[in-house]
């Protein structure tokens, strides 16, 4: 989706800034929609990339100059591929060869003067969603039907397929402690190198916010959480992809002190601006003006602490017409709009 047409849909939409995904969630995917955010059943999305082939300076200053060649700024790059990252995860042997491509990585960001690197820290990563008429008018949107601990096959992380030829069996659990150790050594290796290249590092609250997924356990599935990932490394890079849909499906907490809190702090790097009705482990995903959230409240705690980052619409339900993302990316980028120009008219 990353062409010509999509960016000049994007600024005709009224966007100023792209947040670009390179893995290709679709990859083999045997029930996955192409038209729509990946959902995927037990085996995941699909592949992962290819390990060898680590995003270079060259592509993405390709990808930026594409970017603003149509009036925009590419503001960050959302997500590892599993490929490039996966003993990372799994504590597995390539972890330090992994770990050392993965700050390759952030320094090409740098070079290409791409800001942001979003990610998420998660073994079974976004898993257990389902697809049906959720949202208003019968729309095609995305939500959770209960719990899903149904053991990851090896060879899966992440929710992708990262070694196909992998022995039949399943990834054994870890402890949360454990998942917290190796994100704390990730952090330690990483944020530095971030530093010095100039990026910041954002990382996404569990999707969905469940305790585990898959038998694993999950880093950020309560807002408290997010403070001790900060308070783990005091590092300015190490920042937070805030998900507002994430925060508000959480069973604990308010998504609009967790907004203050974390804004407060300076350490949102930037927000997925989405709606959704319930909390996990059964919601739904909705129309952005049409859920459980107040947005212009969301907006105007932003604007009083001073936020300064972009808002991107994130999932989206489907609109009924030829062009259902299209037109459902275009009608929250609508709101959006007309919600930030009434918050700078103090309204």
């Amino acid at each position: 989706m990353l062409t010509r047409e999509n960016f000049q849909f994007a600024r005709q939409a009224g966007a100023t800034h792209i947040v670009a995904h390179l893995v290709d969630y679709f990859r083999g995917g045997r029930s996955n929609p192409r038209d729509n955010q990946p959902t995927g059943d037990d085996c995941g999305w699909g592949l992962a990339g290819e390990p060898d082939r680590l995003w270079t300076t060259e592509e993405l200053t390709e990808l930026k100059r594409a970017v603003e060649a149509e009036g925009l700024k590419l503001e960050a790059i959302e997500n590892f591929d599993p490929a490039h990252w996966h003993d990372v995860l799994l504590d597995g042997p390539k972890k330090r060869q992994q770990l050392d491509g993965i700050k390759r990585i952030i320094r090409s960001l740098g070079e290409a003067g791409i800001p942001i690197m979003g990610y998420n820290f998660s073994i079974a990563g976004v898993c257990g969603r389902t697809t049906g008429p959720y949202a208003r008018g019968g729309a095609i949107s995305v939500g959770m039907e209960g719990p899903v601990d149904t053991p990851m096959p090896n060879g899966m992380v992440w929710n992708m397929i990262y070694d196909a030829n992998a022995p039949e069996g399943t990834v054994p659990p870890v402890s949360t402690q454990q998942l917290w150790d190796r994100f704390g050594e990730f952090l330690d290796e990483v944020v530095p190198v971030a530093e010095s290249a100039g990026v910041r590092l954002a990382l996404h609250p569990d999707d969905p916010p469940m305790p585990s997924m898959r038998g694993q356990p999950r880093l950020v599935y309560q807002p408290d959480l997010y403070q001790s990932v900060i308070d783990r490394h005091p590092g300015r890079a190490n920042c937070l992809e805030f998900c507002l849909g994430s925060i508000a499906e959480m069973t604990q907490g308010d998504v609009y002190e967790a907004v203050d809190r974390y804004s407060r702090q300076n350490r949102i790097a930037y927000v997925h601006f989405r709606n959704v009705k319930g909390k996990v482990p059964y919601y739904r995903e909705t129309f952005v003006d049409d859920g459980d959230i107040d947005m212009i409240r969301v907006l105007r705690i932003l604007k009083r602490n001073g936020y300064d980052g972009v808002l991107i619409p994130d999932h989206t339900p489907q609109m009924t017409c030829a062009a259902p993302w299209h037109a459902g990316m275009a009608y929250a980028m609508g709101y959006m709009k007309a919600a930030l120009q009434a918050i700078e008219a103090g309204e």
